[in-house]
């Protein structure tokens, strides 16, 4: 996971920036999380000791995920946080014959509906492919929504299973 310059590690569009997330960004996410859930529900859901659960959530996992956040505004009147998107990471044991490989299950995947139709759910998804190749995943995994799917389709992922998609980063 890339800890490097804010500002170095953004892909940038005219609206928005995709980052590599880190430390710094764990109350971003966490507001993020809430928000995921606020707009689902239609109002706000009382729950204090969220920030500080997602806080620990984050330390545990951090490890072996990757973390995207999509951010509005500009280095001079400063970035906010509007989606993100991770990567676990699991490596496979080898077996005699075969080495391990790695696959990728993209999970959490939000962006508030503000920015849903500004590009920004392909841009994060952008992010964790070339991630994919550069790490060389044999594949990616998700779970999604019933109304997610069809993005992911366009993106090249195919049904394996009942609610499981994948990609191969590699043939893309």
């Amino acid at each position: 996971m890339g800890t490097g310059s804010r500002v170095a590690d953004r892909v940038a569009s005219p609206e928005f920036t995709i980052r590599v997330a880190d430390e710094r960004d764990v109350e971003a996410l966490a507001g993020l999380r809430r928000a995921w859930l606020e707009e689902r529900r239609g109002h706000p859901v009382d729950d204090p000791g969220f920030e500080a659960a997602f806080a620990q959530w984050w330390r545990i996992e951090q490890p072996r995920r990757t973390f995207w956040l999509a951010e509005a505004g500009s280095e001079r009147a400063g970035w906010t946080a509007v989606g993100s998107i991770n990567v676990v990471e699991t490596v496979h044991m080898p077996r005699p014959g075969a080495r391990s490989g790695r696959v990728g299950q993209v999970g959490n995947a939000f962006v508030l509906n503000a920015f849903a139709d500004r590009g920004v759910p392909r841009a994060l998804l952008t992010s964790v492919v070339e991630h994919a190749r550069q790490r060389r995943y044999r594949r990616l995994l998700l779970a999604p929504t019933p109304g997610s799917a069809a993005f992911y389709r366009r993106a090249g992922f195919v049904p394996a299973g009942d609610s499981v998609l994948v990609l191969h980063p590699a043939a893309q």
